[in-house]
C-alpha cells in the first residue's frame, strides 16, 4: 500500500508534469501565433509596397503621357506658325526658324518623352562631368541667394 508521502510525491510529480505540458503547449501556441502574426504583417507590408509601386507607375505613366501630349501640341503650334506666318523676307525667315525650332522640339518631346530627356541628360553629364558639377554648384548658389532674401 502507498504511503501518504508517496501519494504526495506522485501527485506533485503529476502536477509538475501537467504544468510542464501546459507550458509547452502555451509556448507552441505562442510560437504559432507569432508566426501567423509575422506572416500577416509581412503580407500586409508586401501589399502596401505593391500598391505604392502601382501608384508610382500610374503617376509616371500619366506624366509620360502628358509629356507626349505637350510635345504634340508644340509640334502642331510650330506647324501652325509656319502655315500662317509670312513666307518671304526677314520676317518670313524668322518665322520659318521659330517654326522649325518648335517643330523639332515638339517632335523630340513627343517621341522621347521624359524618359528620353532623362537619358539625354545622363549622357550629357557623363560626357561633361566638370561643367555639369559647375552648373550644379552655380544653380545651388543662386537658389541659396534667392531663399536667403525672403
Amino acid at each position: 500500500m502507498a504511503t501518504a508521502t508517496e501519494t504526495t510525491n506522485f501527485s506533485t510529480e503529476n502536477v509538475k508534469h501537467k504544468a510542464g505540458e501546459a507550458a509547452s503547449n502555451m509556448a507552441d501556441k505562442a510560437k504559432q501565433a507569432a508566426g501567423t502574426f509575422g506572416s500577416k504583417a509581412s503580407e500586409a507590408a508586401s501589399n502596401v509596397a505593391d500598391k505604392a509601386k502601382q501608384a508610382a507607375s500610374a503617376v509616371g505613366q500619366k506624366a509620360e503621357d502628358a509629356a507626349h501630349a505637350v510635345g504634340s501640341g508644340i509640334k502642331s503650334f510650330g506647324e501652325t506658325i509656319r502655315q500662317k506666318g509670312p513666307q518671304e523676307g526677314v520676317l518670313g525667315s524668322a518665322t520659318s526658324s521659330v517654326a522649325g525650332c518648335l517643330e523639332s522640339s515638339g517632335q523630340y518631346l513627343e517621341q522621347g518623352g521624359l524618359q528620353g530627356i532623362g537619358e539625354d541628360m545622363t549622357n550629357l553629364i557623363r560626357r561633361n562631368p566638370i561643367p555639369a558639377i559647375l552648373v550644379g554648384v552655380g544653380l545651388g548658389f543662386l537658389l541659396a541667394r534667392v531663399t536667403m532674401r525672403r
